[in-house]
């Protein structure tokens, strides 16, 4: 089984990617750092695992956690360990041999674990390790947790790299969320879509903090700006929503995310863990579960409300048969088949032009949840404006598909449009992927029409 990216980094030409897995079967359990390498992120090696428990402070079980890159060019991995009382510990592990272009083994120095709870915090529900920082003369990380039902993202400091000191705040915390789990915290460029490095802070800068949501098994995100010297403080921005009703990367089967800084094009990658969501029994069946979706990269919207993400440019190098239709009509109640193609793996391009708005639906101020108004419109609701879209895995005569479908409202000043799908249709198991889970949906940005 395969689950949580970790570590994820570009190094000397070389991507590396970790995650967690199970060597020993299509269940959760028996956890290490599986190890793989590619130089486009779209071909990749499979290695021996980089990291498995091995030692006092990793012996019953070796979590996630993060890769950072010093400016020596020296890779370091922060990771979680278990501990013999079932404690979660922060450790670190160095390459045995930085010459190895694949840096196959990694080693475990006797300080570990360099990070601890206090009794003060939940000994054991304290883990995942952000990538660190610089700013001035400290390193700094955040560790995820809880206290109670509060998220909490611990800070810690270090001037070596070794030796790390609690802040006496944390980085930001939220109150009735229960358990923060694989936190991110990456700075992003106010103008344009180039990456920034993990140490980037100024006035054209803002910063993002993701947290991975144990009660939910959602992800949600913040976009804000970031004290280093006040208090080393994280602060949401004014209008973002910071909580189980927050903005999401991906409201489909997607968790314990991951980004980092791609030196080689200046960009930043967003990995994600997509869960097929079948019983134990049907993983062990098939042999495998879990999967790493498709790369993305990531950068700020002009307007600062949101991050927009893109498949990474390598993955064109995927495409097969060029398959075209255009000047197509569609009707109300029609459908058009697109032959040529097979209906589990497609990149689809699609334009949808429509004449006016005048019959969009107004837009009630107190539809909040996406997914619940998906629901309440479904595919076969029709409206003003919609639902039109495209019916994904589909069989031939349609006794079972995916939509993916659009609708648009009219709101107090801009039309809204919503996103939805639904594969509640679905009877085969498809080992759904990513964004086609059973009910998922997003209300996108006011816009101009």
């Amino acid at each position: 089984m395969a689950t949580d990216p970790n570590g994820p980094m570009y190094y000397n030409g070389i991507y590396h990617l970790f995650y967690q897995y199970n060597p020993k079967g299509a269940v959760w359990g028996n956890i290490v750092w599986a190890h793989s390498v590619s130089k486009d992120m779209v071909n990749w090696e499979a290695l021996e695992p980089a990291i498995y428990p091995s030692e006092s402070f990793d012996i019953n079980g070796c979590w996630s956690g993060s890769a950072t890159v010093l400016p020596e060019n020296k890779p370091v991995i922060f990771y979680t360990g278990i501990d013999p009382n079932q404690y979660q510990v922060q450790n670190y592990a160095v390459p045995e041999n930085l010459s190895d272009p694949y840096l196959r083994k990694w080693v475990k120095p006797a300080d570990n674990p360099i990070v601890v709870a206090d009794e003060t915090m939940n000994k054991t529900a304290f883990r995942d390790p952000t990538t660190a920082w610089k700013i001035g003369g400290h390193w700094r990380m955040v560790v995820a947790s809880r206290r109670k039902q509060r998220g909490m993202a611990y800070l810690y400091r270090s001037r070596d790299f070794r030796k790390w000191i609690k802040a006496k705040h944390p980085l930001h915390s939220v109150p009735n969320t229960g358990m923060f789990e694989c936190a991110d915290f990456f700075p992003v460029s106010l103008s344009g879509d180039t990456g920034l490095d993990n140490s980037a802070f100024g006035p054209n800068v803002k910063h993002v903090l993701k947290v991975s949501l144990d009660l939910t098994r959602y992800e949600y995100y913040t976009i804000g700006s970031y004290f280093p010297e006040a208090r080393d403080k994280y602060v949401v921005g004014k209008g973002f929503v910071d909580g189980w009703n927050g903005l999401r990367f991906d409201y489909g089967n997607f968790y314990a995310s991951k980004t980092f800084f791609d030196p080689s094009k200046n960009r930043r990658i967003l990995w994600g863990w997509t869960n097929e969501s079948d019983a134990a029994q049907d993983d062990a069946q098939k042999g495998w579960a879990g999967l790493q979706a498709i790369p993305r990269k990531v950068w700020l919207d002009p307007s600062g409300k949101q991050l927009l993400q893109w498949p990474i440019e390598e993955i064109e190098t995927l495409r097969g048969q060029n398959v075209q239709l255009s000047n197509q009509e569609l009707k109300s109640g029609e459908h058009i088949e697109v032959k040529g193609i097979t209906a589990a793996q497609v990149d689809v391009d699609i334009t949808f032009s429509i004449p006016n708005l005048d019959k969009a639906e107004p837009f009630d101020p107190s539809w909040t949840n996406a997914q619940d108004l998906c629901g309440l419109k479904g595919s076969t609701v029709q409206g003003g404006v919609g639902p039109f879209g495209l019916l994904t895995l589909a069989s031939e005569k349609l006794e079972e598909y995916t939509p993916v479908f659009f609708r648009v409202f009219t709101g107090l000043y801009k039309h809204v449009v919503l996103l939805c799908s639904d594969s509640g249709r679905l009877i085969t198991r498809w080992w759904r992927v990513s964004g086609l889970g059973e009910k998922h949906a997003s209300l996108l940005e006011y816009i101009h029409w």
